[in-house]
């Protein structure tokens, strides 16, 4: 028996494809070394004509002034459609929370936004799914060739009748005017009709014979199922929610100006979103150095739910294995 190891012939394709990697992960590694380095550096290296590929100075500058000099309160609650009757047009505002820095406030924001709607989303989605896969009622193909059919409806479409719409609901401004626009989401519920057939009709039976009731078997099994499968759809959805810069800045722009003179100062309003105060800063203020470090924030939030969602997959993967 030969003992020696045969080396592993490198052909011109194992070539050509390695460097292809290589450099595509840089392409995709660079902005965000730009970003990172970005935030370290000075006013005059971040407004330089030519560029500075490395900080010649390191600067926390730009981290002291998010985090210490501007605050705002960490939530506010405000009594229900108390802006129709408060003297000034505007929400009463009931219960506040503790002064913190307004980047913490804004961060709140965006994780409440993309993990309600992605939630909701997802368990919206879910049902519809599993309603088209497993019932049988009348209308049923119908209405699934209506979803496929909207899934090829641009969204910059319905932007404008979903100003109207959120307007007349009284909710434009105000953060569930982003979050329910991204709910009827037709794909969501085309994924799970498709994920929905793969669930074994065995298995609901056995649950069924043992006395589970339809909203203990969505919830227990079909739900838990679907999510172990469309993992990467849910890291999708997330960071599509919080980049959805479309739908996030055209109902959350409002014209009002901040009574929080602490607030005022950070360029930013109540109902700001990380992508929202990023672009305003970038757009209107050209503060590239404190836009630098919402990027990094951006990319922080991303990368550690990514990183849980796949945690949370991998077990339930290996529950149904």
């Amino acid at each position: 028996m030969d003992t020696k190891k045969k080396k592993k012939k490198i052909s011109p394709y194992m070539v050509f494809s390695t460097i292809v990697i290589i450099l595509l992960a840089i392409a995709f590694a660079f902005p965000l070394y730009w970003i990172l380095t970005g935030s370290f550096k000075t006013q005059i290296s971040i407004n330089s004509t030519t560029p500075e590929w490395w900080p010649s100075e390191w600067v926390m500058t730009n981290y002291d002034k998010l985090f210490s000099r501007q605050k705002s309160p960490l939530w506010e609650f405000a009594v229900p459609f108390s802006s129709h009757f408060s003297a000034d047009g505007k929400d009463i505002i009931w219960w506040a929370g503790p002064q913190v820095p307004a980047a913490v406030r804004w961060l709140i924001n965006t994780v409440f936004m993309a993990v309600a709607s992605m939630i909701l989303t997802c368990i919206t989605a879910a049902m519809a799914g599993y309603a088209l896969a497993k019932k049988r009622f009348v209308g049923r193909k119908l209405l699934f060739t209506l979803i496929v059919c909207a899934m090829a409806l641009p969204k910059q479409v319905i932007l404008i009748p979903l100003l109207r719409e959120m307007s007349s609901l009284n909710l434009y401004n105000t953060i569930w005017a982003v979050i329910f626009p991204i709910v009827g989401w037709p794909f969501g519920v085309f994924l799970m009709k498709q994920f929905s057939e793969g669930i074994p009709t065995e298995m609901l039976e056995a649950a069924r014979i043992d006395g589970a009731n339809p909203v203990q078997m969505f919830f227990r099994i079909k739900l838990p199922y679907l999510l172990s499968v469309q993992g990467p759809s849910l890291v999708t959805d997330f960071v599509k929610n919080v980049n959805n810069f479309n739908v996030i800045y055209l109902l959350t722009q409002g014209v009002f100006v901040t009574q929080n003179q602490a607030l005022a100062q950070s360029n930013a309003k109540e109902i700001d979103l990380l992508v929202t105060w990023l672009f305003r800063l970038t757009q209107d203020y050209y503060n590239y150095k404190m836009a630098a470090v919402l990027g990094i924030m951006v990319f922080i939030v991303c990368a550690v739910f990514t990183v849980v969602c796949f945690h949370f997959i991998n077990k339930k993967e290996a529950t149904f294995s």
